[in-house]
């Protein structure tokens, strides 16, 4: 706990925003109490308040690097658990439109865990720490401010239990790390304050699981398959082992605009055949299921722009999917929450950190990883936004790049260290790198033909 520290910050939400916002929070408040609906101590699976938690998740690079300095050696508990850990270009094969990037050695370490082996790893540092404590199976209530409503002063919660009373957790900072259904906007209005503008972007995304033994090992000593997802072949899936589990895999499809992966077992192997890496159906047409499939719906990504509000309430901040919740195909919430944490301790060195200057830099954290997902997401001609002629060339130079990448190594480096937010964007507009895309870029001739959304072979829509 460091110099000028006071009384007590209250976090709502113990997911993975708010264990990393705990985990800043910790060096500058005595107290630190995290709330959430679920029971979370000891909990090493899924759990009802993370509902994609039972579907693929990834930890880009840049966000790896935060969390192993967070928590240094959180790599060797993942490790403990199971997770093998590994290059995150070399070690898993990316594929677009059925063709293979060619592998390099990136440098840039990919951890295969899944969402509640991670999730419990982080868990267990944060509440290591003898300042932080957890106040679970608790519903949040609301907010409570000063008579003049220009400062938050606690927050209202109620246990989840029969014949409960609503309590005020009084507190010198709230910060609200709930997810997509944060009420803050709700409650600001409620307060007389305007709620923030939002950003979407309709994708219509779903997300089918499902995890299986199998009777030979397809991966070798790759981490993961991964056929992405691409404006001309919109099917994609995360086909890779789960840590610790004795051989079981799981397998994630994805679709686009209404092309739901089906649940049924006839549905979703029709769905596994269509993809144009035949590898995946080899893998599971005859292997040994373990669950039933499991489906989950993502509308739209939404940027809520707190950071072009004037007013706001002191001792309120508002992070991760509460502030930006992206298409998680792209894999950079985790990430983005992290880099909010970064946003957090620079503003605890200065003192209380005041909400508008606050979500003003953490903006600057996000513009990329939006501009990134948002305008590859427009590369699909159904889905609704204004489409700039910066976002038409960015996308149709990106494609050509992804098939450059196919013939040369240099390429898929290049776009792993942006897809990881370790490199911006821009950085592949370097000369260099453009004079490698018009050489290696040429369409190359395939006999897949990409499934339309709506269309299942064998299966229902």
């Amino acid at each position: 706990m460091g110099e000028g520290s006071t009384r007590r910050v209250v976090v709502l939400g113990a997911s993975m925003g708010g264990l990393l916002a705990a985990r800043v929070l910790a060096d500058r408040y005595a107290e630190v109490l995290l709330v959430d609906r679920d029971e979370v101590t000891g909990v090493s699976g899924y759990r009802p308040g993370v509902p994609h938690g039972r579907h693929a998740h990834g930890l880009v690079a840049r966000g790896y690097q935060i969390l192993e300095s967070q928590f240094p050696g959180l790599t060797d508990d993942l490790r403990a658990a199971g997770v093998v850990p590994g290059d995150f270009s070399g070690d898993i094969r990316w594929y677009v439109d059925g063709q293979r990037m060619l592998p390099s050695r990136s440098g840039l370490v990919s951890v295969p865990a899944t969402r509640p082996v991670l999730e419990h790893a982080v868990r267990n540092r944060v509440q290591a720490i003898p300042n932080v404590r957890v106040l679970e199976r608790h519903d949040i209530v609301g907010l409570v401010t000063t008579p003049d409503r220009a400062r938050v002063i606690g927050a209202r919660v109620q246990r989840r239990a029969e014949d409960s009373r609503e309590e005020v957790l009084d507190a010198d900072l709230v910060v609200d790390a709930t997810g997509r259904g944060s009420r803050t906007p709700a409650w600001l209005a409620a307060l007389g304050y305007q709620r923030p503008a939002e950003d979407r972007v309709k994708i219509d995304l779903a997300y089918t699981t499902r995890h299986f033994r199998l009777p030979e090992d397809p991966f070798g000593s790759d981490l993961a398959i991964i056929p992405a997802a691409t404006p001309t072949s919109p099917r994609g899936a995360f086909f890779y082992r789960v840590p610790g589990d004795g051989g079981v895999v799981e397998l994630t499809l994805t679709g686009i605009l209404g092309d739901y992966p089906p649940a049924d077992p006839e549905g979703f192997l029709a769905f596994v055949r269509s993809l144009p890496v035949p590898d995946i159906y080899r893998a599971v047409q005859d292997a040994e299921p373990v669950d039933d499939a499991v489906t989950f719906r993502f509308p739209a990504s939404v940027r809520r722009r707190y950071e072009r509000l004037t007013r706001f309430p002191a001792g309120l901040l508002v992070m991760g999917d509460a502030v930006c919740s992206f298409n998680p195909i792209y894999a950079q919430g985790m990430t983005a929450a992290a880099l909010g944490s970064l946003v957090l301790a620079e503003h605890l060195r200065h003192g209380e950190p005041q909400p508008v200057a606050f979500f003003r830099d953490l903006a600057r954290q996000l513009d990329s990883p939006w501009d990134f997902s948002g305008g590859a997401d427009l590369g699909y001609a159904g889905v609704e936004g204004k489409r700039t002629a910066k976002i038409r060339f960015a996308n149709a130079y990106v494609a050509r790049l992804q098939r450059a990448a196919t013939r040369d190594a240099r390429l898929t480096d290049a776009f792993i260290r942006v897809a990881g937010l370790i490199d911006p964007p821009s950085s592949l507009m370097r000369p260099a790198t453009m004079l490698r895309v018009l050489r290696h870029g040429r369409p190359r001739a395939t006999n897949h033909t990409p499934a339309r959304p709506g269309q299942l072979l064998g299966g229902r829509s």
